[in-house]
């Protein structure tokens, strides 16, 4: 069954929310703060090794409540049982969305078009494993006989933001393998990561739904005629693997079928690295590390779908999104993890979030009468504090952030960390408490001039009252990487489901194809 079509904008709670969006007004986070001592522990919630708190934003409890109201009047609950049970929620694709079944332990029948596809889920993790331990250990060797050392992942979107974000994020955990990413149709990408490869040691993961994505093809086909200029047509069995459905295609290629790991339809590709699609990842950290990030995404998968909505974290990030989007009416949120090792986290989030619900028409098929998705943009701390947390602090712009941070330091460098997370609690207070101008003449009376003061005073305040969400774990690791991922994952379809929008279409990606395509055929 389709999710139910509800204008959110029609429900009761929605009106109370209008109202109560005026009667905030005058809300200051420094004076409930000080009305509230214990407020950040009022407006938190823990999970395993995770730790969200929310107090620093504008919301009251009965701001809470009010958007847990519109989460039930829009039938929230119901919209997650469907969402993990394989309906068809994808309606304009006719597609179930089950990513969330590819990290599922369960020993439970889940049916799609009448097919428990537990048992083919299973079979290809056991052929991931397989795989990635023969060419891990070197058993599997290239047509000259020498190991593997280099791994080329080929694909676009969600064939390559994923995989490439994840092991750029598990460095600390990586193997000798290693581990590049081809993606731009622009030769000089291509170019320069061939460069840096070896034929006879070198395995290229072409990853391609359905081996017809333009940038995909024309870069494996180009790899293709590299590898060619030092080896026969029957070594691609040896340095080609394919993730993909088409096999006619790769059989033309030249791939063995063997070397064939499958996808479904029921797995939208930004949601895709959880399946084969994972294989590079496999591949540069290990199987154990692979299924441990799976296995995190379960243990949010199990806590969204059975906590409370007040004790839920995806709900309740994603109901302070709405609070802001629609009615703030602020059009972007920022994504700052406290880690180098997340430097690549943005750019996958904006895919997830920005293509799923960059929407402005609602499953009833009409144009929405109100804001939905949200910009995404966002860099690594403390980086970003000398780039555009200018803007953040004192620009005209409210700017809700998420920082990610971590208590322990992978590395062990704990003045570097102890620095470093200063800096992470330094920023979060400076956004919601700011510095007056009372403050400031405190302040400077002793260190500038009596002359400057008064003319300096005015560029040194800072209102404060912007709001931070801080998301903190014990430690990056495989599995917590995965817990962290499926937040957001979850944080999306909430968001879908109260703007009543198909979160998992994405028909805009399509037409500036076309129309390449169109003008390639008049050149």
């Amino acid at each position: 069954m389709p999710l139910q079509n509800i204008n959110p904008t029609t429900t009761d709670a929605w009106k109370k929310l209008e109202a109560h969006f005026l009667e905030m007004q005058s809300f200051s986070l420094k004076k409930a703060f000080e009305m509230t001592p214990d407020r950040n522990e009022r407006f938190s919630i823990s999970f395993n090794d995770l730790s969200v708190d929310f107090s620093k934003n504008r919301i009251e409890q009965k701001t809470i409540r009010l958007l847990i109201e519109l989460a039930n009047n829009v039938n929230l609950k119901e919209a997650i049982d469907k969402y993990f049970s394989g309906d068809i929620i994808n309606v304009t694709e006719q597609r179930a969305v089950l990513h969330t079944a590819l990290r599922d332990n369960s020993e439970d029948p889940l049916f799609v078009d009448g097919k428990d596809i537990r048992p083919e889920v299973k079979k290809v993790l056991r052929k991931i494993r397989v795989f990635s331990n023969k060419i891990i250990s070197g058993d599997w060797k290239g047509c000259t006989g020498k190991k593997i050392t280099d791994v080329v992942n080929i694909g676009i979107g969600g064939s390559d933001l994923g995989p490439d974000m994840i092991v750029e994020a598990l460095q600390f955990y990586k193997n000798h393998l290693t581990t590049h990413f081809v993606s731009n149709i622009d030769g000089d990408h291509i170019s320069e990561i061939l460069k840096k490869l070896d034929p006879e040691t070198t395995l290229f993961v072409i990853v391609s739904k359905t081996f017809t994505t333009q940038e995909t093809i024309t870069n494996a086909n180009t790899i293709k005629n590299w590898f060619l200029k030092s080896a026969s047509q029957f070594d691609i069995a040896k340095h080609f693997v394919a993730v993909s459905s088409n096999l006619e295609a790769i059989d033309a290629f030249g791939i063995d079928p063997k070397n064939v790991f499958p996808m479904w339809n029921w797995v939208g590709g930004r949601f895709s690295l959880w399946s084969a699609v994972g294989l590079s990842i496999s591949l540069s950290v290990g199987f154990d590390n692979y299924k441990s990030l799976l296995n995190g995404a379960e243990k949010m998968d199990l806590h969204f779908k059975n906590s409370d909505f007040d004790q839920n974290i995806p709900v309740i990030l994603a109901l302070l999104s709405i609070w802001y989007n629609n009615f703030y009416n602020i059009e972007s949120e920022a994504i700052l993890p406290y880690t180098q090792y997340l430097t690549k986290l943005a750019p996958y989030l904006q895919q997830a979030i920005m293509e799923s619900n960059g929407k402005s028409v609602d499953r009833n098929g009409n144009v929405v009468n109100y804001q939905t998705g949200t910009i995404v943009w966002g860099s690594t701390g403390t980086n970003m504090q000398h780039a555009f947390m200018q803007l953040v602090h004192q620009g005209t712009k409210l700017i809700p952030s998420d920082f990610i941070g971590y208590k322990t330091s992978l590395h062990g460098l704990s003045d570097h960390h102890q620095k470093l997370m200063a800096n992470y609690n330094a920023q979060m207070d400076a956004l919601a408490f700011g510095k007056s101008k009372e403050d400031l003449l405190l302040e400077l009376r002793f260190s500038e001039d009596a002359s400057t003061v008064n003319t300096i005073i005015p560029y040194k305040v800072f209102e404060g009252n912007r709001p931070s969400n801080a998301i903190l774990f014990e430690k990056l690791t495989p599995e917590s990487l995965g817990e962290l991922i499926a937040m957001y994952e979850h944080k999306i379809f909430v968001q879908g489901v109260i703007w009543n929008i198909f979160s998992f279409d994405q028909f805009g990606v399509e037409l500036g194809k076309e129309l390449a395509k169109k003008l390639l055929k008049k050149v």
